[in-house]
C-alpha cells in the first residue's frame, strides 16, 4: 500500500514538474481577448503537421526552460497550424480554409487564409503581435533558443521600433548577450 502511494505521489510530482515547464499555448482569439484585460505582446507560432523543422522548434526550442519561462511570463502563446481548419476572427474579418481536406490533415494541405492574409511563406515561422495584436514581424525558420531569445527580448523591449537601418539591427545582434541556455 505504501509503495502504491509512493508511485502515486512521484507520478504527481514528475507530471507537475513537466506541465511546469511548457509554454502555455492558446488561440489567437483567446490571447486577443487577453490582451484586453493584461496587456501583453503576441508570439504565433505558425506551423504545419508535415514540417520537420516546425517539430524541432517544438521540442527544442519551446521546451527549454528559459524560453518557457521567459514566453510565459512576457507574451501570450499562440499556435496556429496553417494548414489547419479552425476558423479565426482577427481584426474584424473572418478567417478559414475552404479547401481543406481532412484526408490529408498529417500532410500539405490548402493553405489557411489567415496564413495569407500575415503574409506567412515559410515554415515554420515565429509571427509577433503588438498589444494590439499588430503585426511587428515574422521570424522565418528554425530558431535555437538563444536565437529566439535575442527576438523575444528585442520585441519585448520594443528596441525594434528604434530600428530603421539594418545597420542598427546589425549593432543590436553584434552586442546582444544570450542568456538562455541552448
Amino acid at each position: 500500500m505504501k509503495r502504491k502511494v509512493f508511485i502515486l505521489l512521484v507520478s504527481f510530482f514528475a507530471l507537475a514538474t513537466a506541465t511546469a515547464q511548457e509554454i502555455k499555448w492558446m488561440t489567437l482569439e483567446e490571447a486577443i481577448a487577453l490582451q484586453k484585460k493584461t496587456p501583453k505582446k503576441i508570439m504565433m507560432d505558425v506551423y504545419t503537421a508535415w514540417c520537420g523543422p516546425c517539430k524541432m522548434l517544438d521540442k527544442n526550442t519551446f521546451h527549454n526552460k528559459d524560453v518557457v519561462e521567459y514566453v510565459n511570463k512576457n507574451y501570450y502563446a499562440v499556435k496556429f497550424n496553417a494548414e489547419g481548419n479552425d476558423v479565426i476572427n482577427y481584426m474584424g474579418n473572418s478567417f478559414s480554409n475552404p479547401g481543406y481536406d481532412p484526408a490529408k490533415a498529417a500532410r500539405r494541405n490548402s493553405v489557411h487564409q489567415l496564413t495569407s492574409y500575415l503574409k506567412v511563406q515559410a515554415y515554420p515561422t515565429v509571427v509577433f503581435m503588438d498589444e494590439k495584436a499588430n503585426v511587428i514581424a515574422p521570424i522565418v525558420g528554425y530558431k535555437t533558443s538563444q536565437q529566439l531569445e535575442l527576438y523575444l527580448k528585442l520585441f519585448k523591449d520594443d528596441a525594434h521600433k528604434n530600428m530603421d537601418t539594418q545597420e542598427k539591427f546589425n549593432a543590436y545582434y553584434e552586442s546582444f548577450k544570450p542568456e538562455f541556455a541552448n
